[in-house]
């Protein structure tokens, strides 16, 4: 387990809902590089045999993102280039590249909330304000996931008897995919039978259901969520101060390098790092730890 995840669930939702949040809004170029930039950061620490894989999604949805922009905007007054008479504006090449980085950053961000807040966690914070609403999320959530690996072992199966999906003939294959769904959802008639079973034996729906919780709010979680609330509170006056506003339309705006702009673009950074930082701090501790075995 990451020391990040070890942190209390409320930490860890505080966090990921603050960045998240300010990823969305924060268009100013400076802040997009940081974010875009932790947010790989944190998905290397977290989830790198995952991550790894991922960018093949990830890099042509970003250049897709990028493009589509300067084909349907022609605002902006200078002119890369003319296409079918319609102006290829400079401004509207790099609105679409802050937006495409953006959304991809968010994606990632959401990425990592999927790693770290598991299902018991997310009942955790939820259960008691809405028990049926917190229930059906976690579920749902956790339902793709499981499908898709469901439907890759029943494939794998098949496979080994001759009914290969992939190959053959048209008739083979489309043979072989209705038997795979068929069985898909034979399984997932079953486990909703298991899933109601194991509700009604836990006391799902009893008014005087007591919880057990292994999540206990430590010291730390104190520390690192005063920090989180003490940066926001920062990064929400920066915002009100215009540091983090940024104008691609018309032109471009200026951006600021006053002592503080700089102290803002620092806030945030140290925002986004303290995941990173967490991990560090705890590898460095390991490190120290095994030198004096």
């Amino acid at each position: 387990m990451k020391a990040f995840e070890t942190c209390h669930p409320v930490v860890l939702f505080s966090f990921f809902v603050t960045v998240i949040g300010m990823s969305m809004f924060f268009m100013h170029p400076v802040y997009l590089i940081m974010t875009i930039f932790s947010a790989i950061s944190l998905n290397l620490a977290l989830r790198r045999q995952h991550f790894l894989k991922d960018w093949k999604l990830y890099v042509p949805l970003f250049f897709l993102m990028a493009i589509i922009n300067p084909i349907i905007s022609h605002n902006g007054q200078l002119v890369f280039l003319y296409v079918n008479g319609n102006a290829i504006t400079l401004e509207a090449i790099l609105y679409g590249v802050a937006m495409a980085t953006m959304i991809v950053a968010v994606m990632l961000w959401f990425s990592c909330y999927n790693e770290v807040m598991t299902s018991d966690k997310f009942i955790y914070l939820f259960g008691k304000v809405s028990p049926a609403l917190s229930l059906t999320l976690s579920i749902a959530l956790r339902l793709v996931p499981r499908f898709k690996h469901q439907l890759s072992q029943i494939a794998r199966a098949q496979k080994t008897i001759g009914m290969d999906y992939t190959a053959g003939s048209l008739w083979h294959r489309i043979k072989c995919t209705i038997r795979i769904l068929s069985i898909l959802i034979t399984w997932a008639l079953d486990n909703a039978i298991d899933t109601a079973d194991s509700m009604k034996a836990r006391g799902y729906g009893v008014k005087s259901r007591t919880a057990f919780s292994l999540f206990i709010f430590e010291r730390r979680d104190g520390v690192i969520l005063t920090i989180i609330s003490l940066l926001f509170i920062a990064n929400l006056s920066a915002s009100f101060n215009g540091t983090t506003t940024f104008y691609f339309y018309p032109t471009f705006s200026n951006i600021q390098w006053d002592i503080a702009s700089i102290v803002f673009y620092s806030s945030y950074f140290a925002l986004l790092s303290i995941p990173l930082t967490i991990e560090i701090k705890e590898a460095l501790k390991w490190r120290s730890l095994k030198s004096t075995m």
